[in-house]
């Protein structure tokens, strides 16, 4: 489960951000809303660990993250949480395939062909396997950042804007493999997004 209490972020000569109060439960979705510049994405960031708080606690699967440092909140983040960034940060010079066995590695986590190929496929990207990233087009690029969060099953999954450069038909292919992700690992699924389409399905918010 996902619970934040008390948080405040800063960034050097900027306005303190304090955030309301998080509480979801293992398998529940919530959407991250506001306009833009009131701190989305570093809230999200936060909730991923590649921020540290000022004030206040973050609690996923029973660890406050907002305490842990250095290689031990790395590990906890490659085991634990998925993140699905606006942009895709792939490593360019390996194949679609090898992208995805990085972050299991990088999260000590054995490599699972099966594993590939079967979210590959539910992404329609099966034929994209043995392609570098940089040959794919934006949308789906997209697909295989969402693939890679997923791939060690994590127990939060994060995604900031997964569905900005895909059309109706693949918006709805993603978000229905998020969930069912989401429900097969028990995981917590939180969304920062301005997509109307998503604002439409997701009943539970969090507007900033």
């Amino acid at each position: 489960m996902l619970h934040t209490q008390g948080l405040q972020y800063t960034y050097t000569g900027g306005e303190k951000m304090a955030f309301p109060e998080i509480s979801c439960k293992n398998g529940e979705h919530m959407l991250i809303i506001g306009s833009s510049g009131t701190g989305k994405t570093t809230l999200l960031h936060l909730l991923a660990g590649l921020l540290s708080p000022q004030k206040g606690e973050i609690n996923i699967a029973g660890q406050d993250i907002a305490r842990m440092r250095g290689r031990t909140l790395d590990r906890f983040r490659g085991q634990h949480i998925g993140i699905i960034f606006q942009k895709s940060h792939f490593v360019s010079s390996l194949r679609v395939a090898d992208n995805l066995h990085l972050a299991s590695y990088l999260a000590g986590q054995p490599e699972d062909k099966t594993r590939v190929s079967e979210l590959l496929g539910r992404l329609n990207l099966s034929h994209k396997l043995d392609k570098k990233t940089q040959e794919l087009s934006q949308g789906e690029q997209q697909r295989v950042a969402i693939a890679r969060a997923l791939i060690n099953r994590p127990d939060l999954i994060l995604a900031d804007e997964p569905t900005s450069s895909l059309d109706d038909e693949n918006t709805a292919a993603v978000i229905e493999l998020l969930e069912k992700e989401a429900e097969l690992a028990g995981a917590t699924l939180v969304i920062v997004t301005h997509d109307q389409r998503l604002k439409d399905r997701f009943s539970r918010r969090v507007e900033l």
